[in-house]
C-alpha cells in the first residue's frame, strides 16, 4: 500500500529516504529485498519528513515498543538470572541481530529488514523462557508457541503497523516454518548460531558442562574457543550463500551444528541440574492460568479467555510473574500488594477491539 505525504512537507528531508531507497538498488544484491518495494503494511500511514526506509521505521517501532523493553527480565536460558554475566532475552535478541546484519552486509542483503526481523523475532516469548512457552502450551486449546503470539504481538496487541515481510521474517524465525525472503533465511540462522553459542558459554560459566565435553567433532570442527567457533558458523553461512538467491549453510557445517545443538538439549537444556528451578516456574505459569481463567469467567465468554489470559500471561517478565504469584497465592501485608491489572484489562480490550 502506497504512502501519504503532507503536502507542505520540506522536500528536501523527502528526498533523504529516496536517496537511501535508490543507493539500495546501487549495493545489494539483485536477490535483496528493496524496501521501495515492499508489500506495504495493512494500513496507509502519513509522514511528515520521509528520512527512512519502510525497514527502518519498522526496526525503530520494535525498538521502541513495550514488548522489547520487557524482554531484559525474561529468561534466556538459566531462570531469573542474579549473575549479572548471563544471556536474557533482550541480550539474545541483541546478539541475534549483531549476528544477522553481519551476514546480511557480507551478502549485500537488506540490513535493516534482518535488524527489525531479530528484534522483534522474541516479543511473545513468555516468562521463564522454553519452560514458560511449554507450560503455555500444555494448557491452551489450540496450544502456545512463541513465534505466534510474537507475530500478535506486533500486528494486534501493541499494532505497530510492521511491513508484510517484516511480519513474515518474525513468524518464520523458527525452524520448520519457510520465509519468503533472504534476510528472513538469515534470521532463522542467526537465532540458531547465536543461542547455541552463548548458551555453551553460560554453562561453562554456571559450571554446567566445560568445553573439553563438547562432542570432540565438533571441537575439531569449529573449535572449542567460543569465538573461533562463532565466526566459523558465520562465514559458513556467507561463503555458501554468496551471489544466491537463498541463504543456507554448507551440509558439513550443518551437520555439526545440528549435532552440537542436539548436544545442548541432551546435557543441558533438558538437565535436571540445570533446570532444577522449572518446576517452581511451571507452577507459577499454571497457578496463574487457572486463576485468571476463572476469574474472568464472569466478564467474558468462554471461548474469548484462553486468549486474553495467554495474551497477559506471555507478556509478563520473570519479575512480575513471580510478582502477581506472591500476591495471588502467598500471604503478605496488604500495603505490599501490587496493585497492576492493568496489563490483563488491556489484553482483554485489544482482543475485543480485534
Amino acid at each position: 500500500m502506497g504512502i501519504l505525504y503532507n503536502r507542505g512537507m520540506n522536500t528536501e528531508l523527502k528526498s533523504i529516504k529516496e536517496q537511501l531507497e535508490e543507493r539500495e538498488y546501487e549495493i545489494l544484491s539483485p536477490y535483496a529485498t528493496k524496501a521501495k518495494e515492499t508489500k506495504g503494511r495493512k494500513r496507509e500511514r502519513v509522514e511528515d519528513f520521509a528520512i527512512r526506509t519502510n525497514f527502518q521505521r519498522d526496526r525503530d517501532k520494535i525498538l521502541h515498543s513495550k514488548s522489547f523493553r520487557r524482554l531484559k527480565h525474561k529468561t534466556q536460558v538459566f531462570l531469573s538470572p542474579y549473575n549479572d554475566h548471563f544471556r536474557t532475552r533482550l541480550t539474545h535478541t541483541l546478539e541475534v541481530s549483531q549476528i544477522g546484519r553481519t551476514m546480511a552486509r557480507a551478502l549485500r542483503l537488506n540490513e535493516d529488514l534482518v535488524e527489525a526481523i531479530s528484534l522483534g523475532h522474541d516479543l511473545g516469548h513468555t516468562p521463564f523462557g522454553h519452560c514458560g512457552e511449554a507450560t503455555l502450551d500444555s494448557l491452551l486449546p489450540n496450544g502456545f508457541h512463541h513465534n505466534l503470539q510474537s507475530v500478535r504481538v506486533v500486528d494486534v496487541l501493541e499494532d505497530m503497523n510492521l511491513c508484510k515481510e517484516t511480519i513474515d521474517g518474525i513468524l518464520t524465525h523458527t525452524w520448520g516454518y519457510k520465509p519468503k525472503t533472504p534476510e528472513a533465511q538469515i534470521v532463522q540462522y542467526a537465532d540458531k548460531i547465536a543461542y547455541i553459542n552463548h548458551d555453551i558459554e553460560d554453562s561453562v560459566r554456571a559450571g554446567i558442562i566445560s568445553e573439553k565435553d563438547l562432542p570432540r567433532d565438533c571441537i575439531k570442527y569449529f573449535s572449542s574457543k567460543q569465538s573461533t567457533r562463532l565466526g566459523k558458523m558465520i562465514t559458513d553461512v556467507i561463503l555458501n550463500s554468496q551471489d544466491k538467491p537463498t541463504v543456507s549453510m554448507s551440509e558439513e557445517g550443518w551437520f555439526y551444528v545440528t549435532k552440537l545443538r542436539t548436544w545442548m538439549f541432551d546435557n543441558v537444556y533438558l538437565d535436571p541440574v540445570a533446570k532444577a528451578e522449572e518446576k517452581k516456574a511451571k507452577n507459577i505459569i499454571q497457578s496463574l492460568y487457572e486463576y485468571y481463567t476463572e476469574t474472568l469467567q464472569a466478564y467474558y465468554d468462554k471461548e474469548d479467555i484462553p486468549q486474553i489470559v495467554s495474551d497477559y500471561i506471555s507478556g509478563m517478565t520473570d519479575q512480575y510473574a513471580i510478582r502477581r504469584y506472591l500476591d495471588l497465592f502467598v500471604p503478605a501485608p496488604l500495603a505490599e500488594h501490587a496493585n497492576d491489572d492493568t496489563l490483563l484489562k488491556k489484553a482483554a480490550e485489544n482482543f475485543n477491539s480485534h
